[in-house]
């Protein structure tokens, strides 16, 4: 299998980069982004790429991939909707639709979150809710939104969010305490990445994935 992977230097990226690269299964992965991942391993190319509204300079390189995880994502605090929608909506649609036309056998997996809502009252849910319906509508093999939760980086990987790191700090050594008392609610990088391997394998009874359902995914895979 080949995998494109956006958003490969952010916290969810960096785990499911890591599971890619330790999959037997994928024989290569294209990472594409505005900055290095600064790894080096026989499996992983790297574009960087500033404007990735525009992939027409890059699109020959991205024929002949089974699948995409688009793990980009920006917080939506302090942010007006028709800025967050550009960086979230007008972003994952610019990158699918040239995915889409250059690999139509192509899983396109997509990182949301818990609570997305296209008729929500929250403007971040219903911005990623309209950016999955659109997502879903595209002719890829397969399309699949998965909306975690709580997510604990593990492996050493990094929040490149301060206030994040913080918490994740508390969190992690109270992983099992709080698995315990919300099962449905949290899960880790590392599932996060075996996973999306799951669905662009064999999919999934459903397109779009919650916190339980990645959790037993990856205890089925």
């Amino acid at each position: 299998m080949r995998v494109i992977l956006f958003g490969a230097t952010g916290m969810i990226g960096q785990g499911v980069l890591r599971e890619c690269l330790l999959d037997a299964d994928v024989e290569a992965v294209l990472a594409v982004g505005r900055s290095a991942t600064g790894q080096k391993h026989d499996k992983l190319r790297e574009i960087i790429h500033a404007d990735l509204f525009d992939l027409s300079p890059i699109e020959e390189q991205l024929t002949g991939y089974d699948a995409c995880f688009f793990c980009l994502g920006v917080s939506s605090a302090g942010m007006s909707e028709a800025d967050y929608r550009r960086v979230t909506y007008d972003l994952a649609l610019a990158v699918g639709r040239t995915l889409a036309k250059k690999n139509p056998s192509m899983t396109f997996v997509f990182v949301s979150g818990a609570g997305t809502n296209a008729k929500g009252r929250s403007m971040w849910a219903r911005v990623k809710g309209e950016t999955e319906n659109a997502l879903l509508e595209l002719p890829f093999k397969g399309a699949y939104m998965f909306r975690p939760g709580g997510i604990l980086p593990m492996h050493g990987i990094k929040s490149r969010t301060r206030l994040y790191r913080v918490v994740y700090a508390i969190m992690g050594p109270l992983y099992p305490l709080w698995k315990a008392l919300f099962p449905n609610a949290l899960t880790t990088s590392e599932r996060m990445g075996q996973a999306m391997l799951a669905v662009a394998k064999r999919g999934a009874p459903q397109p779009i994935l919650e916190t339980k359902d990645i959790n037993a995914v990856t205890s089925t895979a």
